[in-house]
């Protein structure tokens, strides 16, 4: 089984009010990951804010970070892309917009544009924290689909990194699979069967995956399968939101066409409006 290793973590970086917290997110996952951190300042190189940005880096330093920044003037989507092939950056951590007056996240224009464009992983902060909040409950998706084997897989590499006690595999069903238009007692039952049947079909074959994950990823980790019928994309994200996780891990969408830009679904859903922390798994 492959699994996703983040050798490199990058974070575009802002003189912005989170600009400590989404620091101290990063270089605490370069920590824990052992990975090299790159800050992507879009902008002219100056020693002012060179000393500003390794000042706050200066405790994780002490800790062993390795880390480098970059300056570079221009569009910050495409500075912020083409940097991040330059440096072999294997995973970019973007941070999400507050709806004003209003408890939700959802992504920006810019980081909308580079989550769909960008060739690594991504993890979407809706609340970076100066101080370390703990990550014990992972929602990971279960679909049936060629990149769900490796995401599974950083999914439990990620969760033991981070000390995680949880892990939900969520099987989204397409109510589409029912076919059984319910209209009496007998198309309720056929319905019902049908379902069953479906959801043991899911459970089983993700428990084959699982399988394939080393024990020492899983060993400490509660797994739990959760079958759920409903729109791919928004229903997983529902149910991250309703079982109060701390991180929700995703495939990373195919590339998309006009029509897909028409009819968002899948991750279209996430970023609309993010139930939590989201790692997109490249």
């Amino acid at each position: 089984m492959n699994t996703t290793v983040f050798k490199t973590i990058g974070i575009g970086v802002t003189f912005s009010p989170n600009l400590e917290a989404n620091i101290n997110e990063a270089a605490r996952l370069a920590l824990f990951f052992g990975s090299k951190l790159i800050l992507i300042h879009v902008g002219k190189s100056s020693e002012d804010k060179l000393t500003a940005f390794s000042s706050l880096l200066s405790s994780f330093k002490d800790q062993g970070l390795v880390f480098e920044v970059t300056f570079n003037s221009g569009d910050p989507v495409e500075v912020i892309l083409s940097t991040t092939e330059q440096k072999k950056i294997d995973l970019l951590i973007i941070g999400a917009l507050k709806k004003e007056k209003f408890l939700k996240y959802y992504v920006g224009s810019i980081a909308r544009k580079i989550t769909r464009k960008a060739n690594c992983s991504i993890l979407l902060l809706i609340n970076p924290s100066k101080d370390r909040v703990c990550c014990n409950h992972i929602v990971v998706n279960g679909l049936k689909d060629p990149k769900t084997e490796e995401t599974l897989a950083t999914a439990f590499l990620v969760g033991n990194k981070l000390g995680a006690s949880k892990i939900t595999v969520v099987e989204e069903i397409s109510d589409d699979e029912v076919s059984v238009k319910v209209d009496d007692d007998k198309s309720l039952r056929r319905s019902t069967i049908i379902k069953e049947r479906l959801r043991v079909r899911e459970e089983m074959r993700v428990k084959a995956i699982l399988k394939t994950i080393p024990n020492k990823l899983t060993k400490d980790i509660k797994i739990k399968s959760q079958p759920i019928f409903g729109k791919r994309g928004y229903s997983i994200g529902h149910y991250a939101q309703v079982a109060r996780a701390d991180l929700l891990v995703m495939n990373a969408p195919r590339k998309m066409n006009f029509w897909d830009r028409l009819f968002p679904h899948d991750i279209e859903h996430i970023l609309t409006e993010l139930p939590t922390d989201v790692l997109i798994v490249q």
